[in-house]
């Protein structure tokens, strides 16, 4: 675990607007993604997470200019995924001001993507991002789905999880379908089993409501915590996550 956790509000991005929903449906517009993220950057993020949710079901590229002028006003390392279908893609985000990028479909798809990645920019710029939900046909009782939750597969998660990192993925992205958005919590039992096959950090998202949804999460064996919706609505703010996290002796970056 690393030694200060990591607190990271998610941009969904579709049609160039922030959206947020349940379960991965009813998308509803949320804001401005760049108006956002230099809310969340002022308030203490750690990180951002801007992902293209409709890129990879529309066929086409994340959208450039977006990610570029959320660069140009945020100064926290920030997180692209959506739409990546190969190493040219990957530069060309990284040309646009992204730190990392995620992975997801396109790796299920064809995995060699991921070990390409890893060696020409490096293993710290690859995110596995993983929309899981549970299902009784894999040995662990969690699979992976592909375009944006929308597609179930027959993979189990947390061996696809293993087979990632072994090709050079260099932190996971975790989704809980089933908690997002729900304001329940975060999935601690889908946090756990990813903790025990995982030599990278992990990200734990989907289920945030309250401020002591996020110590629990960190007691499952996540290195950071990621949330939408809580931070759209207004309901949290970055800090009062990172104080109720130091509360319980939870070591945050100021």
């Amino acid at each position: 675990m690393s030694l200060a956790i990591r607190v990271i509000p998610c941009l969904d991005v579709a049609d160039g607007r922030v959206v947020k929903g349940v379960n991965f449906q009813n998308l509803a517009d949320a804001g401005d993604p760049v108006e956002l993220a230099s809310r969340y950057a002022a308030q203490g993020a750690d990180e951002i997470t801007f992902l293209d949710v409709t890129a990879t079901v529309e066929s086409r590229d994340t959208t450039y200019e977006v990610v570029t002028a959320t660069a140009e006003q945020v100064f926290v390392p920030l997180t692209v995924g959506g739409g990546v279908r190969s190493a040219e893609d990957v530069a060309r985000l990284l040309g646009s001001g992204a730190d990392k990028v995620g992975v997801n479909s396109a790796a299920i798809r064809r995995p060699e993507l991921i070990g390409e990645i890893a060696d020409r920019f490096g293993a710290q710029v690859v995110v596995l991002s993983l929309d899981v939900t549970r299902a009784d046909t894999t040995p662990s009782g969690f699979v992976v789905t592909t375009h944006g939750g929308r597609t179930l597969t027959r993979i189990d998660a947390l061996e696809w999880a293993s087979e990632a990192i072994e090709r050079g993925a260099g932190e996971l992205l975790v989704n809980s379908i089933d908690a997002d958005g729900t304001k329940d919590g975060f999935d601690l039992e889908l946090i756990t089993a990813m903790r025990a096959v995982s030599s990278v950090p992990v990200i734990a998202s989907g289920g945030a409501g309250r401020t002591d949804h996020f110590a629990p999460a960190i007691g499952a064996g996540a290195d950071a915590v990621l949330a939408a919706s809580v931070f759209h609505s207004g309901l949290l703010t970055i800090g009062d996550v990172k104080a109720a996290m130091q509360a319980e002796g939870i070591g945050v970056r100021s």
